[in-house]
């Protein structure tokens, strides 16, 4: 980013996308993110980004192990435990 807040893209990426210098992008917001997408081409319709939205779920679930908070270590006590605890003597 320059102090005119112009932005290069990698000219990998250019490649890859077909971008090319005096093309115009757009900048899309995306929740947290920004996608950048080339003026012209058709943006995403919600069918596709759905599509797309459900395969990152399934490989961040596999990269988890199959449980969304596995790995992550255990508080100690469970919901019921500490009711239990809380309760009439």
């Amino acid at each position: 980013m320059t102090s005119k807040l112009q932005v290069t893209v990698p000219k990998a990426i250019a490649d890859q996308y077909g971008i090319r210098a005096g093309d115009e992008i757009e900048w899309v917001p995306a929740g947290d993110t920004l996608r950048i997408v080339p003026a012209g081409k058709p943006s995403l319709d919600a069918r596709h980004r759905l599509k797309l939205f459900d395969a990152a779920t399934k490989r961040q679930r596999e990269r988890e192990g199959g449980h969304p908070v596995a790995g992550r270590r255990r508080r100690g006590r469970t919901r019921e435990e500490l009711y239990e605890r809380g309760g009439p003597r």
